[in-house]
């Protein structure tokens, strides 16, 4: 996936802010499981929040960029223990600036 533009980004943090996280990565790390449900919610909301029960920072980074090359997907943000990722989708939703 193309890098997203400061100003894409804010926009999609903005858009994002009110969303709860769709997927969760618990005790077992990042799974074939969590990739295929996080893959079926981008592609039924493009934008999507995944939050991380456990692990440190450096776990956290390393999954997010490992989920994000998994699903072809943009990253947002990671910001504490929640990740943000976007993928358009075929037709999209969001139209970014």
């Amino acid at each position: 996936m193309k890098e997203l533009s400061t100003e894409q980004r804010k926009f999609l943090k903005a858009a994002a802010h009110s969303q709860k996280p769709v997927v969760m990565i618990g005790a077992h790390g990042l799974t074939e499981a969590v990739i295929k449900e996080a893959s079926a919610a981008l592609a039924a909301h493009e934008l999507i929040k995944v939050r991380v029960l456990r692990e440190g920072r450096a776990a956290r980074e390393a999954w997010f960029q490992e989920l994000c090359t998994a699903l072809d997907a943009a990253p947002v943000q990671h910001i504490g223990k929640l990740l943000l990722l976007y993928k358009p989708a075929e037709k999209p939703k969001l139209r970014l600036p």
